[in-house]
């Protein structure tokens, strides 16, 4: 990664760490942080359930600035986005934490894990290396995005400013107004919405749904283009009912232009459930599309959920194989057989 080593070394050491926003003194002396609807009440020295927001010097502090577990140029499709400028390239970087606890978590390496010592980067650096990757997108993923709030704030702050388009891949668990501020900076969205089951997030998660639901529909309201992702876990979120009312949820609340992505678990971190069969995600497929006009299957190889067709006639727009992606049936942005206009965020 390209970047300037001054800049590195102001913001290296605790003492530098930027004060985290959204956080207040209680009446017992303690910090309560305010980012998402855990609400943590901190001790000194003390980091919240994300792991990367630090009580030091009475002061909430962003412990994880900075701090990059990943980066890499990916297909826009592996957010997954299909409706957000297909084909396209995306630079993506994560960073550590998480507000939620699952114990499935595909990504638990750094999501279930505090900041892990290395060299910090400021906004500045990562603006550098995505000028030097000549991606027009970048994504802010692999772990989860929000409780990194500072830091991704001021790096959407210099994209936007470049003339680039940001993404969020995220849980949604987070309160209204940071929300607020970080929306106004983002292009486009992917929520991993887990269950339409409160009880589901609670046992499974640790954490709440309804911040979840909420946060979906403030980025609609905000104007971004958001596509939902559901990891269908075998006896846990799986079930036809469950399916049904997520898909008819989406549908009532988010629009039924809204991709939805159906996306298969395999065993990770703490949980041995055996992986989602095909066959689930087949039959999930055929019943939210009672619902929504695209409906897509990820993370197994099927014959089913991976193009883009015309919901009027049928034409095939965008063909998928894995992460290959062909634009095909477009005259300028609507379908070339119907005219109906598409349904994508074009380049």
């Amino acid at each position: 990664m390209a970047g300037n080593s001054s800049s590195r070394q102001r913001l290296s050491g605790t003492s530098s760490l930027p004060v985290a926003a959204y956080w207040k003194e209680d009446e017992d002396n303690r910090i309560q942080c305010l980012l998402c609807p855990h609400h943590c009440r901190l001790s000194e020295g003390q980091a919240g359930l994300c792991r990367v927001r630090r009580v030091e010097g009475k002061q909430l502090r962003a412990a994880s600035y900075g701090l990059v577990s990943a980066a890499n140029v990916d297909p826009v499709e592996k957010k997954p986005l299909y409706h957000f400028h297909p084909g396209a390239a995306v630079y993506s970087l994560g960073s550590w934490g998480c507000n939620f606890a699952c114990n499935f978590c595909q990504n638990w390496t750094i999501s279930q894990r505090g900041p892990e010592a290395a060299r910090r980067y400021s906004p500045d650096d990562i603006l550098e290396s995505v000028r030097v990757s000549r991606c027009r997108l970048v994504a802010y993923t692999y772990n989860e995005p929000l409780v990194g709030f500072e830091f991704v704030r001021d790096c959407s702050r210099r994209v936007r400013a470049d003339g680039r388009k940001n993404i969020l891949v995220t849980n949604g668990c987070v309160e209204t107004e940071p929300a607020a501020e970080l929306l106004a900076l983002t292009d486009a969205l992917n929520v991993d919405i887990k269950s339409i089951e409160p009880e589901f997030y609670r046992r499974q998660c640790r954490g709440p749904l309804e911040p979840v639901l909420h946060f979906c529909r403030q980025a609609v309201e905000a104007g971004c283009h958001l596509e939902i992702t559901n990891l269908l876990i075998p006896t846990l979120n799986d079930s036809p009912e469950s399916v049904n009312r997520l898909a008819a949820w989406v549908r009532q609340n988010l629009g039924e232009k809204t991709p939805l992505h159906l996306s298969a678990y395999r065993p990770e971190f703490q949980s041995r459930i055996p992986p989602t069969p095909v066959e689930t995600l087949e039959k999930s497929w055929e019943i939210a599309r009672q619902h929504l006009r695209y409906v897509y299957i990820g993370n197994v190889i099927s014959a089913r959920g991976q193009d883009t067709r015309c919901p009027a006639c049928d034409h095939l727009l965008v063909e998928r194989r894995g992460y290959s992606t062909r634009i095909r049936g477009l005259e300028g942005t609507a379908c070339a057989k119907c005219g109906r206009r598409a349904d994508l965020v074009l380049s």
